[in-house]
């Protein structure tokens, strides 16, 4: 599907220019004559971007700008501004306002079109990222894999997720157990520098406590153990001291029964072209899932690997 861009300018020749190039090198485009007009456009039916003329009739660019930016439905489209030659002020008034880029008047129509799909990149981009981890996110992930099974790349993908740590956030509250996760994000990509895996990995944050990585088949189980040793040298450090000693947090339910939890664990599954074929995203992420509610019926921190040729 094409990405919709709405350029606003009140010079009909701009609009025209405009609207001509940018469907032929493939967008949408919806057309604004002032501030006003953008803003409502903008508001019913948000579009993917938004070109914006400073120098407009009615609601001038830069107001428009601060509404856009003002409320929720529009808040985080990428706008570019089109700004006079001779008035650096309004391109520094545009940035402080959320502008994310600008161009100059007169300009060149094949540089816009560049601008517009450059901040397209990197709000795509942008919010693929986990804002707890800044890991990636499904997106990304989704793509890793399928990249990895269309080159015919061995991989191994490895599924983990936390143990426990549902009555850790309920007794030290959400902040806490934010911290834990962005620990558990640290163990994955420390573990990968450690392997010198470079390139060769990928490491993503699925949402939640559930996380992936993706390296060569004869690494994970290198990596696997590279993780859980350095998850278990370091969880004890978020927990209270009293409650790090006993080995173990008390829970009290709504009937007021109290109830013991371990310390919060890592479990993860690997699948593997070492041992079958993947031919999807799906087959992969099922098989590394299985090994990991394996992983999950023994104690503490550990991984089980898919070994079956079939």
């Amino acid at each position: 599907m094409s990405e919709r861009v709405l350029v606003a300018d009140d010079d009909a020749d701009i609009l025209a220019v405009v609207k001509i190039n940018f469907e032929l090198d493939g967008f949408e485009v919806e057309t604004a004559v002032d501030g006003e007009d953008a803003l409502q456009k903008a508001t019913a039916n948000p579009p993917n971007a938004i070109v914006l003329d400073i120098m407009m009739p009615r609601m001038d660019g830069l107001t428009a700008l601060h509404r856009l930016r003002s409320q929720a439905t529009t808040a985080n489209i990428p706008i570019i501004l089109l700004t006079a030659r001779g008035l650096p002020e309004d391109r520094v008034r545009g940035l402080e306002l959320g502008a994310d880029d600008y161009i100059t008047k007169p300009f060149d129509i094949t540089e816009l079109a560049a601008r517009v799909r450059a901040v397209l990149r990197r709000t795509q981009a942008a919010r693929d990222l986990s804002p707890l981890t800044g890991l990636p996110g499904n997106f990304k992930i989704t793509a890793e894999i399928e990249a990895r099974i269309r080159d015919k790349e061995p991989f191994a993908l490895i599924h983990g997720d936390l143990d426990n740590f549902k009555a850790f956030n309920d007794h030290y509250g959400f902040m806490r157990g934010d911290e834990v996760i962005r620990f558990c994000a640290r163990c994955f990509t420390e573990a990968a520098q450690t392997l010198d895996l470079g390139d060769q990995s990928f490491i993503g944050h699925i949402g939640g406590d559930d996380f992936v990585a993706i390296t060569p088949p004869d690494m994970a189980e290198a990596f696997c153990k590279e993780v859980t040793e350095r998850f278990d040298d370091g969880i004890l450090d978020l927990y209270d001291t009293a409650d790090a000693l006993r080995g173990y947090i008390e829970v009290i339910d709504r009937r007021g029964e109290r109830y013991a939890f371990p310390v919060v664990s890592l479990s993860l599954g690997v699948a593997s072209t070492d041992v079958r074929e993947i031919t999807s995203q799906w087959e992969a992420s099922a098989i590394a899932v299985e090994m990991k509610e394996f992983a999950k019926k023994q104690p503490g921190s550990t991984y089980r690997i898919d070994r079956r040729s079939s």
